[in-house]
């Protein structure tokens, strides 16, 4: 049995255990939540190197990208580099992969009318997949990067401009202590709304889990959200905010979801590579193998039903 662990900045409330089979292949997946403390963070991923197939980064990013260049959270590679033996994964490689595949995906089976619909990414730097084929599909994207991750009023409504931003500020924001940007340990359990008229101009929210529950409003009546890493918590949620439906990149197992850095740690594991050596074509081709398709959970009864 193949093991993959998580460990994740974020709260132990949503820690997760499951054993499934993929490719034919037994694996035991496990989140661990750290509440913030990065001491223990740094610890778990000393304590578990060489004892497990992957090891993956949560609630956090080692890596955030602008088109092909990639810059690195300096606190966060410092934590984590105590791992000598064990692959290391962000979910980087997925989402430049898997979550481009996903805005495809539901685009070429009219689960959403990109070319008709306003989407909100909350985050492009760290849905760089995902806020490329957005650009190029959707009538228009808002970009959430300086609103949500920084703080400033300034919503983002070209991927040009996404660009030109994140190389100016990019490598000075990584330089910095991660947790002032993402919300960290019981940070992830309060909701602060912000920027509501971003939200209900959108007809989808996109991007990461923690951002939109975080900041959106009470309601999204009628509203697509596409993200991940939610729980059966979150999906009552969001069925009471109203939203009509949610899309997740990675497979519902036992009626929740896994990071993307957990599923990048099983496609590692699947191939026995180093994740520095794998391709976009090489995840493509194990997600095909292992017949991915996107979660399409439906929360409301008078959702119009998906027939792919």
């Amino acid at each position: 049995m193949k093991r993959i662990v998580s460990i994740s900045l974020g709260s132990s409330k949503r820690d997760k255990r499951s054993e499934i089979t993929l490719g034919g292949v037994p694996f035991l997946i496990e989140r661990v939540g750290t509440d913030g403390d990065l001491r223990r963070f740094q610890q778990m991923f000393a304590e578990l190197d060489g004892k497990v197939d992957a090891l993956g980064i949560g609630g956090a990013d080692l890596y955030v990208w602008v088109d092909h260049r990639r810059y690195t959270f300096r606190s966060i590679q410092k934590l984590v580099s105590v791992a000598k033996q064990t692959p290391v994964v962000d979910g980087s490689g997925l989402k430049n992969t898997l979550e481009r595949e996903v805005v495809r995906w539901l685009h070429e089976h009219k689960v959403v009318d990109f070319a008709n619909s306003t989407v909100l990414l909350v985050s492009a730097v760290d849905r760089f997949g995902m806020a490329q084929e957005l650009a190029r599909l959707a009538k228009q994207v808002i970009y959430g990067d300086l609103v949500f991750a920084v703080g400033l009023p300034l919503p983002i409504y070209s991927y040009r401009a996404v660009r030109l931003l994140g190389r100016l500020l990019l490598p000075i924001i990584t330089r910095l202590p991660f947790q002032w940007f993402y919300p960290t340990g019981e940070k992830q359990e309060k909701r602060t709304p912000r920027a509501e008229h971003l939200f209900l101009k959108a007809d989808v929210v996109a991007g990461d889990w923690h951002f939109i529950r975080k900041y959106m409003p009470d309601q999204l009546p009628g509203k697509t959200v596409i993200t991940n890493t939610v729980r059966k918590a979150d999906l009552e949620f969001l069925r009471g905010a109203g939203v009509a439906r949610v899309v997740t990149s990675t497979p519902v197992i036992e009626g929740e979801t896994f990071a993307t850095n957990v599923m990048e740690g099983v496609v590692v594991a699947l191939t026995g590579r180093s994740p520095n050596t794998l391709s976009p074509e090489d995840y493509l081709r194990v997600l095909r193998d292992l017949g991915w398709a996107p979660a399409v959970i439906e929360l409301q009864p008078t959702s119009e039903p998906i027939s792919p």
